[in-house]
């Protein structure tokens, strides 16, 4: 667990005087694949209001299911902020589900884990998804990382073939939660060390996990690497497949422009989860 200087390491070391230009790029390419792709949107998964997602349809024969979860430490953004990731894994014949979930403190984090594991299986039950079972994987960013890991770690044998995650790609994830409780961001998480404990997923790995592509941006601060390295050793360790990728010139949010290229870091990701699917 590194503490030293955590408000540096997790909010103010991270921001770049890039980001408001670049988040407003984000927002008119979102609202351009609103009109470039067929979606599907604001659908429920759960009781709460945040527990609703927006499909984006694969271009073509499906070769998998994306479910995306979205950044904003688990207190704030929009699932409607990301959509512009999804006109590139549509047109790479990927069903994208961009995934909202509620937030704290209207919700405790494990409240918020729990209630994300819903959306799956809703996901599924799509009429444009009756048919074959496709292949599921789950990505997320940042907050969403942790997410999309706590997705993986909730499975096991009882879960139905179906709904059982092919692979994984969390993207700039914090696992070990220790370092945030001294931090403002826990105003509104309310965390104390034995319950940000008991919400990292680095200290539950365990073996017959999927594969996993652990992604950062090579020029975040030195806790966000080393939080991704961490989670992609113990998977490893654990007995999996977990791979470290850091991605070079990339920050917290400009890693999300890499993640557009047809031959970028998730896509090949992605392929590499569903080989022999339906291309």
């Amino acid at each position: 667990m590194q503490v030293q200087n955590a408000e540096f390491h997790y909010i103010g070391g991270q921001a770049r005087p890039t980001f408001p230009a670049l988040l407003s790029a984000f927002e008119v390419q979102a609202a351009q694949a609103l009109d470039s792709h067929p979606w599907q949107l604001d659908l429920p998964y759960g009781p709460h209001a945040r527990q609703t997602f927006d499909f984006c349809a694969a271009s073509g024969p499906a070769r998998a299911v994306v479910l995306y979860l979205h950044a904003g430490y688990w207190q704030s953004r929009d699932k409607a902020q990301f959509r512009f990731l999804a006109p590139a894994l549509s047109d790479a014949s990927f069903h994208v589900a961009m995934i909202n979930y509620p937030l704290c403190p209207d919700v405790s984090l494990s409240e918020l884990t729990r209630a994300v594991q819903a959306a799956l299986p809703a996901v599924l039950a799509l009429k444009a998804l009756r048919g074959p079972d496709l292949p599921v994987i789950a990505a997320g960013h940042s907050a969403g990382a942790h997410l999309c890991v706590e997705l993986a770690l909730a499975q096991d044998a009882a879960t139905p073939k179906a709904e059982r995650i092919r692979g994984i790609v969390p993207i700039s994830g914090i696992y070990d939660l220790a370092p945030l409780v001294d931090t403002s961001l826990n105003e509104r998480l309310r965390l104390d060390l034995t319950q940000a404990r008991a919400c990292s997923p680095l200290y539950r790995a365990r073996a017959g996990l999927p594969p996993a592509v652990f992604m950062v941006g090579g020029e975040e601060t030195g806790d966000f690497l080393w939080q991704s390295q961490q989670m992609a050793q113990a998977w490893s360790t654990a007995g999996n497949d977990g791979r470290y990728l850091p991605v070079a010139g990339c920050d917290h949010f400009s890693v999300l422009q890499a993640l557009q290229a047809v031959d970028g870091p998730l896509l090949r990701a992605l392929r590499g989860f569903v080989p022999d699917a339906v291309a």
